[in-house]
């Protein structure tokens, strides 16, 4: 369904096939977007002055937050990057700068959109890659049975004509064309049904030119390597050389090469900059981490408030020069996470709360949820081991009371140790299944019945046991 026609309900049932529960959550990143398609419906005077509603997320770890983002991402096609707080330093300090965050997204935007054009155009890359093996097959045919062209033995003298080919001659030309046709369908028809992968030829590639400079990331000078890079690789053209190889990896270089000039990459950043700054989603997790107690007297906190302060203007809006042009982020959607278990949202620094107008709190999760997120999203886990064991012909089936049996091991190893969430699940399912999962080949065209016997036999004696429960779940 196009973006436009999402209304904030729908995507709240979409976010419900893969996010149990965590309403509120959704209904807020509804909202958002749906005053994003409504900003494009107001008149061009009055929509540069809508600003996008930036959410911050306050709940444990393991309870939906980056994913309610991330698939929210997914189902409008929006450019969309998961950050850590904690990777970015002040400006002036040895580390990331905050900048980079718009220029990784920009970058993948970039790679998602040369792909969709690829996908476009690869039946007539291949096409036209084809034709010129074929071609270049016809070349070497004939000058195999033709030999190299004898020079003549004296040049006509300055000013005569060429003599007209004798009419004789016409029949046996228009013969030599048609056998070359004849013999152009044959080889197209051969390539086509992979009859000469084996074959070897010689066909002119191009060879772009490398620059010689190696870009450090993290060291704040990517934007400086880049521009020797382009500045290096526009002072010398591709280059074009013979060479040698078989049909097969002729056709695959053929395709590339056609593939590049089918594309219009000059498009493909104009697009790439235009989808980032209306639809960019941006989410900052981990900004707990960088949130402590504001006073003026302690030395500068390059990672905590420092952060929050260079992340500022980008959230309010502002430009950041890219080497693909400059994107400007006042309707970037910026959406920060984080536990706050240590720590509170007011620890943040006011500035920096007053761009997250909007503050949702995510519940923790209780042992039905647990059990409703086995078995209900479209991508549940119980699904994926099964369709990984299927791979090894072993039939695994997840019984109700199994289902509510591993949901509640899981469940008392949260209460009872640190409470990660939906993420303890992977560590019950993987315990339970290992047996299995490491002998599936004597579990071949067997069925496999996970029941409350079969998780308690596993488990119990992990669960009671605090020192083994510990390290091992």
């Amino acid at each position: 369904m196009p973006e436009g026609d999402l209304t904030a309900a729908e995507v709240v049932s979409s976010l419900d096939r893969y996010v149990v529960g965590q309403q509120d959550a959704k209904r807020a990143m509804a909202v958002a977007l749906r005053n994003r398609i409504r900003r494009m419906r107001v008149a061009p005077e009055a929509r540069g002055d809508i600003m996008p509603s930036n959410i911050l997320l306050i709940g444990p770890t393991g309870v939906g937050k980056t994913e309610i983002a991330r698939r929210l991402a997914l189902l409008t096609n929006s450019p969309f990057i998961k950050v850590e707080a904690t990777k970015f330093t002040e400006v002036g300090y040895v580390g990331r700068d905050v900048e980079s965050i718009i220029r990784d997204l920009l970058e993948q935007t970039i790679t998602q959109l040369q792909s969709q054009r690829v996908a476009e155009v690869e039946d007539e890359a291949k096409h036209r890659a084809e034709a010129r093996i074929v071609d270049r097959l016809v070349e070497q045919e004939r000058a195999s049975r033709e030999g190299p062209a004898p020079e003549p033995a004296t040049a006509p003298a300055e000013g005569a004509e060429r003599a007209a080919p004798a009419p004789a001659d016409e029949p046996d030309r228009r013969l030599a064309v048609r056998r070359e046709r004849t013999r152009r369908r044959q080889l197209a028809r051969k390539l086509a049904n992979r009859q000469l992968e084996d074959r070897l030829i010689e066909i002119e590639v191009e060879e772009s030119y490398s620059a010689p400079v190696e870009v450090f990331s993290g060291t704040g000078y990517e934007e400086i390597g880049w521009s020797l890079a382009d500045f290096f690789s526009q002072m010398a053209p591709p280059r074009r050389r013979m060479r040698r190889m078989s049909v097969a990896d002729a056709r695959h270089t053929l395709t590339q090469e056609e593939t590049e000039r089918l594309v219009d990459m000059d498009r493909v950043y104009d697009d790439a900059v235009r989808s980032v700054e209306e639809n960019g989603i941006v989410f900052i997790d981990e900004v707990d981490k960088i949130a402590g107690a504001y006073t003026e007297s302690h030395g500068p906190d390059v990672s905590g408030a420092g952060v929050q302060r260079d992340l500022l203007p980008i959230i309010e809006g502002s430009t950041v020069s890219t080497r693909y042009g400059s994107v400007s982020t006042e309707h970037i959607l910026f959406v920060a996470a984080g536990a706050f278990t240590s720590a509170r949202p007011s620890d943040l620094i006011p500035e920096f709360q007053g761009r997250f107008p909007i503050r949702v709190e995510l519940t923790s999760l209780g042992e039905a949820d647990l059990r409703r997120i086995l078995v209900e999203p479209s991508n549940s886990l119980t699904g994926q081991y099964r369709a990984l064991l299927a791979t090894e012909e072993v039939e695994l089936e997840f019984t109700p009371e199994g289902t509510a049996e591993l949901a509640r091991q899981a469940f008392l190893v949260n209460e009872r140790d640190e409470n990660i969430g939906a993420r303890r699940l992977f560590t019950v399912m993987e315990r339970v299944l290992q047996d299995v999962s490491f002998a599936a080949e004597q579990y071949r065209s067997q069925r496999v019945v996970v029941d409350a016997a079969f998780v308690h036999e596993r488990l119990g004696d992990l669960v009671r046991d605090q020192d083994l429960r510990r390290y091992v779940l």
